[in-house]
């Protein structure tokens, strides 16, 4: 696999009022992602609500990924769950039709121990053939994957870098210090992924990005090229909409802000609600500042 570097969208769900996957507005997404220079294409994560997709959409989510994006970008597939075997079956459906790479989160709600959250992801990179992206976001898992062994599970086959989503800027540097070669850390966390980018991180999985993906993919290129002036000012430009699209549980925000631009419906699934008034004006007001609207 090619490294993957820069603005990878953690793309939410498009769905037709009666709750049903949207399609067409998938697809089209993927196409706007593309021309807006997006660099990878990441598919049923939290924000594409994998919490609350069936196994059956969570694959034919990924299937339509793969298959429209046609090569053009690379897939990033969702494939984590707090039950291995589950991890397993959706890693290897992932690696049958043909996606990138996947994403893999820290078993959630189990809290699992270090050695458990080892053991969890060198079952997966053995039974499954397939880059591996760990993804560590404690505020959502409440276990919490130690740089110790987030380091220790950069040795297993296929594992080709972490999301850290912690927003933590030193445990980052540590993890970025400590890193083996080939082993790539990605911020998961819009407010802080200048900085992590510009300590020597590859990317950033953004949720900022569903909604300003030419920003965002300017924003990785100048920091990963070190452009500080550049990256800083665009930065400053997406601010207010790094904190407003998680002003209220994700990703009602993200999936208003789009509706408001005319690309999909606004449905989501409970428990998650839709986007209150209040909520409304200060995502607007942010969509302003960013030059969306």
């Amino acid at each position: 696999m090619e490294p993957i570097v820069g603005s990878i969208v953690a793309l939410i769900t498009p769905m037709r009022e009666d709750g049903s996957i949207d399609e067409p507005a998938l697809r089209a997404l993927i196409d706007w992602h593309i021309a807006e220079g997006t660099n990878c294409i990441g598919v049923v994560g939290t924000t594409g609500e994998s919490p609350t997709v069936s196994m059956e959409e969570n694959r034919e989510i990924i299937r339509i990924a793969v298959e429209h994006a046609k090569g053009r970008v690379p897939i990033l597939a969702g494939t984590g769950a707090n039950s291995t075997a589950e991890a397993i079956e959706l890693s290897r459906y992932a690696k049958a039709v043909g996606a990138d790479a996947t994403l893999s989160v820290v078993p959630y709600y189990n809290k699992p121990s270090q050695e458990g959250i080892y053991q969890h992801f060198k079952a997966i990179a053995e039974a499954v053939d397939i880059p591996m992206m760990l993804y560590n976001v404690p505020g959502r898992t409440v276990a919490d994957m130690a740089p110790e062994t987030t380091l220790r599970c950069a040795s297993l086959p296929g594992v080709f870098g972490v999301k850290e989503a912690t927003g933590n800027i030193e445990r980052a540097a540590w993890l970025i210090k400590n890193a083996p070669q080939g082993f790539s850390i990605y911020s998961g966390d819009d407010g802080t992924a200048v900085a992590l980018m510009l300590l020597g991180g590859h990317g950033n999985v953004s949720v900022t990005a569903n909604v300003a993906p030419r920003a965002m993919s300017e924003l990785c290129k100048a920091a990963l090229a070190g452009n500080v002036r550049e990256a800083t000012r665009i930065h400053f430009q997406l601010l207010s909409l790094h904190k407003q699209l998680f002003c209220e549980p994700s990703p009602a925000p993200t999936k208003w802000a789009l509706n408001r631009l005319g690309r999909i419906g606004k449905t989501l699934r409970l428990p998650i609600t839709d986007l209150t008034a209040a909520g409304q004006a200060s995502v607007e007001a942010a969509m302003r500042e960013a030059g969306l609207l």
